[in-house]
């Protein structure tokens, strides 16, 4: 494989899209190869890179499945359970606390 063509920012042919812009038109790349790549500049750092997909060869968005759905519902709502009083806390509990926040700041809920 030899090296692919760089882009600059915003000057990609047409025909060529990322996966965010292939997502957005209900399409994915469907396991064709990278045919570009498009670089960002930035100050100080290297450039950002995203990698380009021809728009034709892309195949559509498969469709979600109801025992998809059912297990990315059983998924979010573990996240929502505490691991320290198996309560379901109302909200996805912070990986930086790693339990709610009555759990994790027992004290601030007894002086309020």
């Amino acid at each position: 494989m030899g090296a692919l063509p760089v882009f600059r920012w915003r000057l990609a042919p047409d025909g060529l899209a990322t996966r965010r812009q292939l997502r957005a038109r209900g399409l994915r790349p469907g396991g064709q190869d990278v045919v570009a790549q498009l670089e960002r500049p930035r100050r100080r750092r290297g450039p950002l890179v995203a990698y380009l997909y021809r728009v034709d060869r892309a195949k559509p968005v498969r469709p979600m499945t109801p025992a998809k759905w059912a297990a990315l519902a059983k998924a979010n709502a573990a996240r929502r359970i505490c691991p320290e009083c198996q309560r379901d806390a109302g909200y996805v509990i912070p990986p930086s606390l790693g339990m709610c926040a009555t759990c994790a700041f027992p004290d601030e809920q007894r002086a309020a």
